[in-house]
């Protein structure tokens, strides 16, 4: 955090933009997380078989 401080107090060109408390949340691309979900309980031995859930 000190890093970024530096650089915003040195920079008079730099701005610091919150991008919001959902930001991870509105980025979230749920394809990938089931992929390394997958990939992590491979991992440890299991095997996988995904089925929609009924909406």
């Amino acid at each position: 955090m000190l890093v970024i401080a530096w650089y915003l107090i040195t920079d008079p060109d730099a701005s610091y933009q919150e991008l919001g408390a959902d930001w991870h949340r509105r980025h979230l691309d749920p394809a990938r997380t089931t992929r390394d979900l997958v990939r992590q309980l491979q991992a440890l031995g299991h095997q996988v078989a995904l089925t929609p859930a009924p909406t």
